[in-house]
């Protein structure tokens, strides 16, 4: 196996973390930068909102661009522009030009490139394991591990550099990991992640008739449109759990915050050890059965110690178990994703399901309060518990979608007349 076949899969990989990082920060470090210098959480919400809305549009729009100009361009356009947006901040703050009416393009400017360039990266994984020759699951499994370690490295790295440094430094490091991102994607990309070469007639079609093909897609895939709707109803009620179920128990139960971090910290860490062992062992395994065993394990059962008050040792034993299972859940369903679709389709098959998947999070909360106040907390716990487990089994256990997980086929192209 060449070393530059390596070298394009260990690139993507490190341009995924750094870049990763990057985003996490950014979304601690802009939101605590605008407080401290404004004191208005008003003003501080609006930030937030100036850059997650054009994060998430323009992710769900991009699929294909992606697909036309090809992931690598995208992605150093999208962290080339984010650092430089981001790098504005504290240079206009230092020589005291910056207000809010400046802040807010800026922070949009970097949601609107941050969630394409995002995107672009995952679309790299299957060109980049085949180049290395390694299964599909061991690319998918280490990108989610990556994901998943940028999700608590990110947040805790901006904790660190805003205490000892200042807010402004904070987003010197964020543009920083955003250049990193550009410099690894331009020197390991390889011709494999050029564009995708269409033919006379989809060189014809408009952006929209490209979208729709993507839509058409998703909507015909039986075993795609089924993980991409479970996954908003997990994402959901994991935001429902995380924003005000968690916090409530930790309130009402006496424990604390301290307690409540101690639980998400079992829960990534033995995500992340289970993450690695399944990037390096799930090819080998029958799709079907890990997929339900991973849910079994790391699903509902977070929901159970809780409703039903079990001692804080036998909380955090649930917890460890949640998270060794929930490791192998990724890696299977990212190879499944890109298996099923065509190549020239990969961005905007892609990005439409995240986009589907992320739907359900900004109503997660809404639900978890109403849910809690209505009808209480150990209910509610039980409740969102029994959503879980029927939302992830039913896939794998409906008769009808058993064939679609006996077959790597792919399904055939979508034409948008």
């Amino acid at each position: 196996m060449t070393g530059r076949s390596w070298r394009e899969l260990a690139g993507v990989l490190s341009a995924q973390a750094v870049s990763w990082t990057g985003t996490r920060l950014s979304a601690i470090a802009l939101p605590w930068f605008v407080l401290t210098t404004t004191g208005s959480a008003t003003r501080t919400g609006v930030v937030v909102f100036a850059e997650m809305g054009p994060y998430v549009l323009a992710q769900l729009l991009s699929g294909p661009v992606i697909d036309r100009v090809g992931p690598a361009r995208i992605s150093i356009t999208g962290d080339l522009v984010s650092m430089v947006a981001v790098a504005m901040v504290p240079l206009l703050y230092a020589i005291d030009l910056l207000t809010f009416w400046v802040l807010l393009p800026l922070v949009a400017a970097v949601g609107v490139f941050r969630g394409p360039a995002d995107a672009s990266k995952t679309v790299f994984i299957p060109a980049a394991t085949r180049a290395a020759r390694v299964p599909l699951e061991r690319g998918t499994g280490i990108a989610s591990t990556i994901e998943r370690l940028a999700s608590t490295v990110g947040p805790a790295l901006a904790g660190v550099v805003v205490a000892a440094l200042g807010g402004p430094y904070a987003l010197v490091v964020t543009a920083a990991l955003f250049g990193s991102g550009a410099l690894i994607v331009a020197v390991t990309a390889s011709r494999r992640s050029a564009p995708h070469q269409p033919d006379e007639t989809e060189a014809e079609d408009s952006y929209v008739s490209r979208l729709r093909g993507g839509v058409r897609f998703l909507r015909r895939d039986r075993l795609l449109r089924s993980i991409a709707g479970m996954v908003a109803v997990t994402n959901l009620l994991d935001a429902a759990w995380t924003a005000v179920l968690l916090p409530v128990w930790a309130r009402d139960s006496g424990h604390g915050p301290a307690v409540v971090g101690l639980l998400l910290g079992v829960l990534s860490g033995c995500a992340v050890v289970s993450g690695l062992v399944a990037a390096a062992v799930a090819h080998r395994l029958p799709r079907r059965p890990v997929y339900l065993i991973g849910f079994l394990l790391g699903g509902f059962p977070r929901f159970l110690p809780l409703a039903l008050g079990m001692p804080i040792e036998v909380t955090i034993l649930v917890y460890a178990v949640c998270g060794l299972g929930s490791g192998f859940i990724n890696p299977i369903i990212g190879a499944i994703q890109f298996e099923r679709v065509p190549e020239g389709m990969y961005g905007r098959v892609r990005t439409l399901v995240v986009a589907v998947a992320w739907s359900g999070i900004p109503f997660g909360g809404l639900a978890g309060g109403l849910l809690v106040t209505g009808i209480g907390l150990a209910p509610a716990l039980l409740a969102c518990g029994a959503v879980y487990l029927v939302t992830t089994t039913l896939p794998a256990l409906l008769p009808s979608m058993r064939p679609e997980w006996s077959t790597k086929d792919k399904p055939a192209p979508v034409r948008v007349e």
